[in-house]
């Protein structure tokens, strides 16, 4: 793979547009629904040229960086122009709406190869402004074939990018487990930056105030397309932390000393569990 198009150069196409041109292997095409921001990435090198579907006949592996409403006719605009052989691969948060898209894709295209993928990485701003191509490096990168194997020099062009590792997947495990460390993580953080207290903190926090708050910046159209997208994963998530939250609640409430460190230290011996030290 030579030739890459992006279509979306916002945080996360824009990011990918830099990275992989930094490695000096391959020419970049992208586009934007706003001409602004094409003109950006022109003026940075983060492209080397606008794609177009005149150029999309060029293009080795196109990838579709936009939010999950408007990928299906973002992508389908430049298929029928694809060379035989090409691959196609989306950046959604959420997968199975995605795949489900490119399992048709794939009888009216057989030339063409698909994929679901999302890189695992990010940041509390947006937009190409903000885009970075040192985002993606020691990152993990998901792939969801609706092959039985994904090429070998796809891998390579996610190493190029600076990712540290590749997972595969089907779709309903994707959307499952994100819709936990992504989509819950981004409730949590909007919901409780909401608290009357967050706006005379200043100068009584450190850094667990700011961990807990970082995503609450966000693109509410953005996510909230993401989470309802994924909804009835998301409402399990929910649910089971609100029960969770409630226990510590009536801990505290009834002055229950030995409950409530129990269940910190229940959580502690999670967390251990979770970063491998136990």
């Amino acid at each position: 793979m030579k030739n890459i198009g992006i279509i979306g150069l916002g945080l996360i196409g824009g990011s990918f547009a830099k990275a992989v041109k930094a490695s000096g292997k391959y020419t970049v095409f992208g586009c934007d629904k706003d001409a602004k921001t094409e003109n950006a990435a022109i003026k940075d090198q983060a492209i080397d040229f606008i794609l177009t579907e005149e150029n999309a006949k060029d293009i080795d592996l196109l990838v579709s960086a936009v939010t999950v409403g408007v990928f299906k006719d973002a992508t389908e605009r430049f298929l029928p122009f694809l060379k035989g052989g090409a691959t196609v691969i989306d950046f959604g948060g959420v997968k199975r709406r995605q795949v489900a898209t490119m399992e048709k894709w794939k009888k009216d295209f057989p030339a063409l190869k698909f994929f679901g993928g999302h890189p695992m990485a990010g940041k509390e701003r947006y937009g190409y402004v903000n885009s970075d191509g040192e985002l993606f490096k020691n990152a993990f990168m998901i792939i969801v074939p609706t092959a039985s194997t994904v090429p070998e020099d796809l891998k390579t062009v996610f190493y190029d990018a600076g990712f540290g590792r590749i997972t595969e997947t089907d779709a309903e495990t994707h959307d499952e487990i994100i819709a936990y460390t992504s989509q819950l993580c981004h409730i949590v953080s909007s919901a409780f930056v909401k608290n009357k207290t967050a706006m005379r903190s200043a100068g009584f926090s450190a850094g667990s105030l700011k961990d807990l708050t970082r995503v609450a910046r966000l693109s509410p159209n953005t996510w909230t397309e993401l989470i309802l997208s994924n909804r009835e994963n998301v409402l399990s998530e929910l649910d089971e932390f609100i029960d969770n939250l409630q226990k510590y609640r009536n801990a505290v409430s009834n002055g229950d000393k030995d409950g409530l460190s129990g269940l910190f230290a229940e959580g502690n011996l999670l967390k251990e569990k979770l970063d491998g030290e136990k």
